[in-house]
Parts: C-alpha cells; structure tokens; sequence
C-alpha cells in the first residue's frame, strides 16, 4: 500500500492528479473552525484536475433552509462523479449534508442522476472499540452509511464502496491525503 501511495504521489508531482470522470466533492463540517481532516481532505481534491469542491458552509453558512435546491441541481448535472465528504457525526451525514439532499434530491424523485457515480469519503475518531463486528455498534464504518447507499439506488446512481478512515490520527493525514487523491485520480 505504501508503494502504491509513493508511487501516485511521484506521478500527481511529476504530471499532476487528474480525475478520469469530470467529480463534484460537496464537503461539509459542522465546526469547520475545528476541522483538521475535512479542511485536509478538501484542499487534497482541490489539487486534482478535473474535481470542483463545494463547501456547504462556506456556501451557505449554518442555515439548512439556505441551499439553493435549483441550483445545486444544475451543478449536478454537470458531473459524473459525486463525491460526499463529511465527518462522520453520530453515526451519520452531517446536518448540512443532510439539508443538501433535502433541498437538492428531495422532491425530484427516482432516477435523478442516472448512471453517475456515488462516492462516500468521511473520518471518524473511534476506530475498532466502536466499528466492526466486535465494536459497539456492531458494523464497519462503511457500512453505517446504508442510507447513501439507498439514496444512490433510488436516484439511478452507481453506489462505489465507500473511504472511510476511522480512528484518525494528525499524523496519519498525509497518508489519508494521498489515498484520497488516488481514489479521485480513478
């Protein structure tokens, strides 16, 4: 893995990170003052060709009746590939996160990205104590995102096997970084 991770730093250095399908990162953090990983994640994807980032608060704020429905629609449209980046927040989307789907998905109804791709990159703090099948809550921390994945079927979406990185650590961001920008550069 770590060769594999060398190898795709050389290459984003050498000729830069490229997307082979036109990405679309909606990020969000519900105390982005505080966010290490997130802020991290995201400056690592603005890095790749090929990838636009939205960040909802910095778009709209706190205020989850704020999202412009009709116009993330049209941006959408626009691209292949959705990725959602998010912190985990109680085993689940963050609350901006949440209202973007409202306002965005909500009353459009089924096969509204037909053929695109979902992909789901969130960080958790509690590693094997609270995920797996001999954590508290009993599932993988990929598996814990099973709404996405519905919301994916039902918008006609390809649902791709979810980046997670649990029990993280500052001096593991460099490596989170990087297979970041890897699974973008697919």
């Amino acid at each position: 893995m770590r060769k594999l991770i060398l190898l795709v730093l050389l290459v984003s250095w050498v000729f830069g990170a490229e997307a082979k399908v036109k990405t679309l990162v909606i990020a969000s953090h519900p105390y982005p003052n505080s966010s290490t990983f997130i802020k991290s994640l995201e400056q690592a994807a603005r890095s790749v060709k090929n990838v636009e980032v939205r960040n909802l608060e910095s778009i709209y704020g706190y205020d989850t009746r704020a999202i412009d429905g009709s116009l993330e629609r049209e941006i959408t449209r626009k691209y292949e590939r959705i990725v959602f980046l998010f912190p985990t927040h109680w085993f689940n989307i963050t609350p901006m996160m949440k209202a973007y789907l409202n306002e965005t998905w909500g009353s459009v109804g089924p096969n509204l990205w037909q053929g695109k791709q979902m992909l789901v990159v969130s960080t958790a703090g509690g590693g094997s104590s609270t995920y797996g099948k001999n954590g508290r809550v009993g599932v993988e921390l990929a598996d814990v995102f099973l709404s996405m994945k519905a919301s994916a079927a039902h918008a006609g979406m390809e649902y791709l096997p979810p980046l997670v990185f649990q029990a993280v650590r500052t001096s593991e961001l460099e490596n989170y970084k990087n297979a970041f920008i890897e699974r973008l550069s697919r």
